[in-house]
C-alpha cells in the first residue's frame, strides 16, 4: 500500500473519528429541549399558523448533522392541519460554520395532511389577514414523506378524498419568495408520488402513481396512473399559472373497467356486467370552478361490447311497449349518463326502475358514447347502443354551466336510422322533466295494424333520420 493511499485513509478515519467525537459530545452537553420554543416560536412565525412539538427534540450527527422532532403538530383555525409521529431535518454543515442554520432536506414519518375548505369557501391552510406577507425563500434539495395519509374536504361540494400509505419524494424544493399570488410561479420543484389506496366520496383507487414537475408558473403531472373500478387508468395534467387567467389540459383513459364495479356506486345490486373504456381530453381555463366550467372543451367518450344488463329485458319490454305504454327510454338514456358525463346528470333523477328492473336481463352487442364538449356543454355526437334485436339512440346536449338538459330525445329506431318511438327529457339535472314516450304510429286499431302492413310491404319510404352513428342495426 503506498504512503499516499495510507495517509488518505488515515486522514477519512480521523475525519470519522471527529465525527463521532462531535456527535458524542453534542448528545452530553447540549441540552436540545432547550431550544424547542425558541424553535417553535420560528416555526409558527414563518407558517402563520400554531406549531408545536409534543415530544422529543434530538440532534444527531450521523448520517449527517439533523435535528429530530417527535410528535409533531400544525395546527390553523383551531385544527390540525398537519402532523406527524417524526420529522428530521438535515442541516448544511458548510454555512453552519458561517453560523448560518439551513435546512437542506426535510424527512417526515407517518404524517397526516389534511386540507379543508369550508362553506365560506377558505381553506384551512389560509393565513389570517394579520400573518399574511411576503413568504420566505426557500433552497431544499429533498423532502420525503413516508407511510403518510393525505385528505382533502370540501364543505362548499360535499367532496372529500383520502389516500393512504403515501410515499412523497420532492427535489430541488425552490421559491424564490415573494407573497401569496406569487406563490405557484416563484415555485420549481420535480418529485414522485405513490399511494396505496385513495377514496373519493363512494368509490375507491388503488396503486396510485404520478410524476410532477414545476417551473415558472407551469406544471405538469404525468403520467398518472391508477386502478380504478377494476380497471387501469392513466393521464396526465398541465397547469400553466403563469400568465393572468390560469390554463389547465387534461388526458385521461380508463382501460378495460368493469361496469358493475361502477354501479355498485350507485346500487347494492349487481346492475349490470361487463368491461368498458373511458377516455377523455378536455381543455379549460379560470380561476374559479365556475369559470373553468364555462369555458370546458375537448372529447369524451364511453364504449363497450357484450355487455350484460340485469333486471330489464329490453328486447321484451320494447316489443310490448305499444300495448302497455310503461315503457321508459329515459330509464335506459340514463345508461348512456351513467358513463362519460359522470353522476352530475343523474343527482335528480331516480334509477330505481333501471336498478331494480322488472326481471330478465339484456345482452347489449355494442355502445357507443361519444360526446364533444364546448363552453361546457357536452353535446351528443354518437350516442347509441344494440340489443340482439333494437338499437336505442340519443340527441341532444347536457349543459354544465346552467345544470340542465338541452333538447335531450332518446328513441327506439329501425334499421334505416328512422325512429320509431321517442321521449324527451328537459330541465334541470336536480329536476328533470320526463316527457311521455310519443310513438309516431299513434293511430289504433285496425289502422294501425294496415299502416304496419303498409310499412312491411313499402320499407323504402322516406324518413326522417334519427340517428346515422356508427352502431349497426341488429342482424
Amino acid at each position: 500500500m503506498s504512503r499516499s493511499l495510507k495517509r488518505i485513509l488515515f486522514a477519512i478515519g480521523g475525519l470519522i473519528g471527529l465525527l463521532v467525537l462531535v456527535a458524542v459530545a453534542v448528545r452530553l452537553f447540549v441540552d436540545a429541549s432547550a431550544y424547542k420554543p425558541r424553535l417553535e416560536a420560528a416555526a409558527s412565525e414563518a407558517l402563520g399558523m400554531e406549531v408545536r412539538v409534543g415530544g422529543r427534540l434530538g440532534i444527531g450527527f450521523l448520517p449527517g448533522l439533523h435535528v429530530t422532532l417527535e410528535d409533531v403538530h400544525i395546527r390553523n383555525r383551531g385544527a390540525d392541519v398537519a402532523a406527524a409521529n417524526e420529522a428530521r431535518l438535515g442541516i448544511d454543515l458548510l454555512p453552519l460554520l458561517q453560523g448560518q442554520v439551513r435546512i437542506g432536506t426535510i424527512a417526515l414519518k407517518h404524517p397526516r395532511i389534511s386540507i379543508e375548505r369550508d362553506r365560506d369557501g377558505k381553506f384551512n391552510v389560509e393565513k389570517p389577514e394579520a400573518a399574511a406577507g411576503a413568504l420566505p425563500v426557500l433552497d431544499l434539495a429533498k423532502v420525503s414523506l413516508s407511510d403518510g395519509t393525505l385528505r382533502y374536504a370540501d364543505q362548499l361540494s360535499g367532496d372529500e378524498f383520502e389516500a393512504g400509505a403515501c410515499r412523497l419524494d420532492v427535489r430541488r424544493l425552490r421559491f424564490a419568495g415573494g407573497g401569496s399570488p406569487d406563490l405557484m410561479k416563484n415555485l420549481s420543484f420535480t418529485a414522485e408520488l405513490a399511494c396505496g389506496e385513495g377514496r373519493r366520496n363512494d368509490f375507491t383507487v388503488s396503486d396510485l402513481k404520478l410524476s410532477a414537475a414545476g417551473k415558472n408558473g407551469v406544471f405538469d403531472l404525468k403520467p398518472a396512473t391508477m386502478r380504478v373500478f377494476g380497471g387501469q387508468g392513466s393521464g396526465s395534467i398541465r397547469a400553466d399559472l403563469a400568465g393572468v387567467v390560469p390554463l389547465y389540459r387534461i388526458r385521461y383513459a380508463l382501460s378495460q373497467f368493469q361496469i358493475e364495479e361502477f354501479f355498485k356506486t350507485l346500487s347494492p345490486q349487481r346492475v349490470a356486467k361487463g368491461s368498458m373504456n373511458f377516455s377523455a381530453n378536455l381543455s379549460m381555463q379560470g380561476e374559479t370552478v365556475n369559470e373553468m366550467r364555462q369555458t370546458v372543451e375537448g372529447q369524451i367518450s364511453l364504449r363497450g361490447e357484450n355487455l350484460t344488463l340485469n333486471g330489464h329485458d329490453l328486447d321484451r319490454e320494447i316489443s310490448r311497449f305499444e300495448s302497455s305504454q310503461k315503457f321508459n327510454l329515459v330509464d335506459v338514456g340514463a345508461f348512456f349518463f351513467a358513463g362519460p358525463v359522470g353522476l352530475a346528470v343523474t343527482k335528480g333523477y331516480n334509477f330505481a326502475s333501471i336498478l331494480q328492473g322488472s326481471g330478465g336481463r339484456s345482452e347489449i352487442r355494442t355502445l357507443v358514447s361519444d360526446w364533444k364538449v364546448e363552453r361546457g356543454v357536452a353535446q351528443a355526437q354518437d350516442v347509441a347502443m344494440a340489443t340482439n334485436e333494437n338499437r336505442i339512440a340519443l340527441q341532444g346536449g347536457l349543459d354544465f354551466v346552467n345544470e340542465q338538459f338541452n333538447h335531450v330525445t332518446v328513441a327506439v329506431i329501425d334499421a334505416r336510422g328512422c325512429a320509431k318511438v321517442r321521449q324527451k327529457i328537459r330541465g334541470s339535472f336536480r329536476k328533470p322533466v320526463v316527457e311521455k314516450p310519443n310513438i309516431l304510429t299513434s293511430l289504433t286499431g285496425p289502422a294501425r295494424e294496415l299502416l304496419k302492413k303498409g310499412r312491411d310491404l313499402f320499407p323504402g319510404g322516406e324518413c326522417e333520420v334519427f340517428y346515422a352513428g356508427s352502431v349497426a342495426p341488429p342482424k
